[in-house]
């Protein structure tokens, strides 16, 4: 009964201006309602943690619908077959972000799931692969540097990839690597110098974009006064 009374909610919010304004932005989706996030959470909020229901909600296939499951998912009930699944349906940028950064980098599966989907062709499995680093440059606070440095190579692997949605994943992922300490900003400042060399406009917009923040005052101020 609760599903039912969440698909009546969601499709009473339903928004079409919104939805306009979310497609100039790069989102799409088969069926989308245009709810602005903050309801979503408020939802979410109110529904709790609900693994069964959020793979219902997932299977209705509305835009909507999938990242309220996103939200509402035990990220301990997660298999690696419910992963592979869901990343095949990914079809928007903003799913693969709020998936990947709310509920997958929290399984037991992001480093193998980092490793496998970074090598995939498909746009928004790879981008999902380099989100899953930057989500757990972010959200993990006791990964030693070492985890993180053996990403370098793999970034660096992904930076000639000169499709939109791809790029912006891996540069989000080096600049979140280079900010959470001196020493990675270091190592993710001279990556950053290697893929600038690279024969390829992506890279080079990679590589200019991570320069430009890890290297800055702020930054720099910020890292210095953690040590």
């Amino acid at each position: 009964m609760q599903y039912e009374k969440i698909i009546k909610e969601l499709k009473s919010h339903s928004n079409p201006k919104n939805v306009e304004g979310m497609q100039r932005f790069g989102i799409q989706g088969k069926e989308m309602l245009g709810i602005p996030m903050p309801i979503l959470r408020k939802m979410a909020k109110d529904v709790g943690k609900k693994h069964d229901l959020a793979l219902r909600l997932w299977k209705s296939g509305i835009h909507d619908a999938r990242l309220l499951a996103c939200f509402v998912d035990e990220s301990d009930k997660v298999t690696e077959k419910q992963m592979e699944s869901w990343v095949k349906d990914f079809d928007s940028w903003d799913i693969v972000d709020q998936c990947c950064s709310n509920l997958f980098d929290k399984t037991p599966f992001v480093e193998k799931k980092i490793d496998e989907w970074t090598k995939r062709e498909e746009e928004f499995v790879k981008r999902s692969g380099f989100v899953l680093m930057a989500a757990k440059s972010v959200h993990d606070k006791k990964a030693k540097n070492s985890e993180f440095e053996r990403y370098l190579p793999i970034i660096k692997r992904g930076a000639n990839d000169e499709r939109n949605f791809v790029r912006k994943a891996v540069n989000w992922a080096l600049r979140q690597i280079g900010k959470r300490n001196i020493n990675l900003n270091r190592k993710a400042i001279k990556v950053s110098e290697e893929i600038q060399k690279m024969d390829s406009k992506a890279a080079k917009w990679i590589a200019n974009d991570a320069l430009r923040e890890l290297k800055s005052n702020a930054v720099q101020k910020r890292l210095r006064s953690k040590n």
